[in-house]
């Protein structure tokens, strides 16, 4: 190996602030391509590692690292099919959490805006009621509680259930939610959220923080895109020189 492109552990590090136990780690876990060793057994890095350690640390920003180090390794065993499966993949869930965040969104604002039909009379509606007002079965909305999505009052005497205005509030959300084709594990915990956040008028900031979230990662993707693309031009082109 030429000199000028022997690169030791530290050299990999000092460019990412890491330690020279990390990089080693990642070798070991596949991540960075094995490095050849000397005749004392040190590891002799080349600016092809040094790639794989720059689009690895990207892709983590973006896809995570669990996914982030599944596609390095793909990559380094030359499966390329296998790479960029995973990154559509990542891609997809993205896409379903962005479509997800503008639903919920979407919901709400009809929520606040007064869309939501109050309760007649100021009283709490009943299961049949609140039913034909949403246009769906009472065993809907059973089911919905059920799975935590709403939370009706039961009254003592009788055990029915009447729902206040924070359940109408959450089976409203649950109907648009559920015409989008969200499973109800996923509504129950957009109205938990709600709910732990005080009502639909403090969960703004949540959402706006998500979206703020999304919107990084996006933008992190993009740019791993094209560090991945570069190490797989590199190990591309050291495969067809070795053969």
């Amino acid at each position: 190996m030429p000199h000028r492109e022997r690169l030791r552990p530290v050299d990999l590090a000092r460019e990412h602030g890491l330690s020279t136990q990390a990089v080693r780690n990642y070798e070991d876990d596949g991540i960075l391509p094995a490095a050849p060793r000397t005749g004392h057994g040190f590891r002799q890095y080349t600016p092809t590692h040094a790639q794989a350690l720059r689009a690895f640390l990207a892709l983590r920003t973006g896809h995570g690292h669990q996914l982030a180090a599944a596609i390095m390794r793909a990559a380094n065993t030359g499966d390329h099919d296998t790479v960029l499966r995973l990154v559509d993949q990542s891609h997809v869930r993205a896409l379903r959490d962005r479509t997800t965040l503008d639903e919920v969104t979407a919901a709400l604002d009809d929520l606040t805006s007064g869309q939501a039909p109050a309760p007649a009379h100021g009283r709490a509606p009943t299961i049949g009621a609140l039913a034909h007002q949403l246009g769906i079965r009472p065993a809907t909305l059973r089911a919905w509680e059920k799975a935590g999505i709403v939370r009706p009052d039961r009254d003592p005497a009788t055990g029915h259930r009447h729902y206040p205005p924070d359940a109408v509030r959450d089976a409203h959300l649950a109907r648009q939610l559920r015409r989008g084709g969200h499973p109800l594990a996923r509504i129950a915990a957009v109205t938990d959220q709600i709910r732990n956040a005080g009502g639909v008028t403090s969960l703004d900031e949540a959402l706006r923080t998500w979206r703020t979230d999304l919107n990084r990662r996006s933008r992190a993707v993009l740019a791993a895109g094209a560090e991945l693309a570069h190490y797989l031009d590199l190990t591309g082109t050291a495969a067809r020189d070795a053969s």
